[in-house]
């Protein structure tokens, strides 16, 4: 059985609210390709609030993150790998794109997530 993050808070789930109200150019660009199951027929979430973090994107099915970062320093890199790891070591599989990748080759993108997504729905069949 998977371990849950659990423990979302009303602060938590208005900042996922927010962060809805006030997506990215990149993340409306992303969010037009995941919508209503265009990948592999999958279901995806935005902005969607799991345990402390608000994930950008997110596959209930898959237990699958996507997340898109924007201009990164050093201090943003360490803060990412940290939640990557606090993510991952509760069984959720986390993938990144950069702003500039999703504005400039989305069907690029596209396509590493579909691959992604189709072989972690073949691993999961027996």
């Amino acid at each position: 059985m998977r371990q849950r993050i659990r423990g979302t808070t009303q602060g938590i789930d208005a900042a996922a609210r927010r962060l809805r109200a006030d997506a990215t150019s990149a993340e409306e660009a992303l969010w037009g390709a995941l919508r209503k199951n265009q990948i592999a027929d999958l279901r995806f979430r935005r902005q969607h609030p799991v345990g402390r973090f608000v994930l950008d994107f997110y596959c209930p099915a898959l237990h699958l993150a996507i997340e898109v970062d924007g201009d990164v320093h050093e201090q943003l890199v360490e803060r990412d790998s940290e939640r990557t790891r606090a993510l991952e070591a509760h069984n959720y599989r986390v993938v990144r794109f950069r702003n500039d990748e999703v504005l400039t080759d989305l069907p690029a993108v596209v396509r590493k997530i579909t691959a992604l997504a189709e072989s972690m729905s073949n691993a999961r069949q027996p």
